[in-house]
């Protein structure tokens, strides 16, 4: 009888290393990158006026053979439910069995503020000390495990239309506090990020330093930079198919700008590609979110419980 291993939120929270999930995941945009990978665009089905489901598959060599359903619904804060829900199965890549399926919620939430943390380590100055979080829900909350993994802040803005998650956010770190307004987080920040549910942009070019670095892992239903920002910044993205493709697979910001004048955040770690040139330049890292980071983390996941044995075995 073939088996199944299901794993739960729980499950996966608690057996994934976030260090070692950072490592994974640079690795596997590296191998993206090499045209190793085999991922095909995300598809959509948008749901009128709700959200939108969509279907992510990815197979990274060697790492694992997977394919994520995720909805967005971002009217479900309003009823007590996250905005990102999904699933995740992992099979095997020899003969293509069913091994695993286990929440990707928290997979989803965890290697979005990762890959976003990965770019940053590789693309902010390395002085960076003064980190502006914008957006107290759950991207706020991943960008906030992960980016001091990466740098040491001295100071954490956190800001946000929701007063009260905003300081329930910054309660989470001794070097965080509330800032009344996203001008007021970004004037004088060194790393930007961007984590809101935003239909236009929460921030503008003039607000930034110089030598700014800038993360965008929002806009699902709409741009979340402006585009005098993304005309001026050097841009990096996990894919250039961000710009070539339509949302919901591409960026709703880069949709007018040339993929040629994008470099690939594996490329950078590959060193095939320049990052920063210049303490005052500013970078930008916008991402649509891409199959090989769920494979990296659901493998990881999926190792350590067969290790410790955990989760539940079910009949197949």
């Amino acid at each position: 009888m073939r088996k199944l291993l299901y794993l739960s939120r729980e499950d996966v929270e608690r057996l994934l290393d976030v260090d070692a999930m950072l490592e994974a995941l640079a690795k596997a945009l590296v191998a993206f990158s090499a045209g190793i990978t085999i991922v095909p665009p995300r598809v959509g089905i948008r749901v009128p006026e709700l959200g939108i489901m969509g279907t992510m598959p990815g197979y990274v060599p060697g790492v694992a053979l997977e394919v994520k359903l995720v909805s967005v619904f971002p009217g479900n804060h309003h009823h007590g439910l996250p905005s990102h829900q999904g699933l995740i199965a992992l099979f095997d890549e020899d003969n293509g069995a069913p091994l695993a399926i286990m929440d990707g919620t928290y997979v989803t939430a965890i290697r979005t503020g990762g890959t976003a943390a990965v770019a940053a380590r590789a693309l902010a100055r390395k002085d960076a000390a003064v980190l502006a979080i914008l957006g107290a829900g759950v991207q706020g909350e991943s960008h906030l495990a992960t980016f001091p993994r990466v740098r040491d802040f001295r100071e954490i803005r956190v800001a946000s239309r929701d007063g009260k998650k905003a300081a329930r956010l910054a309660s989470r770190h001794p070097n965080a506090r509330v800032v009344a307004s996203f001008e007021e987080a970004v004037r004088g920040a060194d790393v930007v990020a961007c984590c809101t549910d935003a239909h236009e942009p929460v921030i503008s070019y003039d607000w930034l330093k110089a030598g700014a670095h800038v993360s965008s892992v929002g806009g699902t239903f709409g741009p979340e930079v402006d585009a005098t920002t993304i005309n001026s910044a050097k841009v990096f993205v996990e894919w250039r198919g961000a710009a070539s493709n339509p949302p919901p697979a591409g960026a709703y910001e880069l949709q007018a700008v040339d993929p040629g004048r994008l470099a690939e955040v594996g490329e950078v770690l590959a060193g095939t590609r320049p990052g920063r040139t210049s303490d005052d330049e500013i970078t930008l890292y916008k991402s649509t979110g891409h199959a090989v980071e769920d494979a990296a983390t659901a493998r990881l996941v999926y190792d350590r419980a067969l290790a410790q044995g955990a989760g539940t075995t079910l009949p197949l």
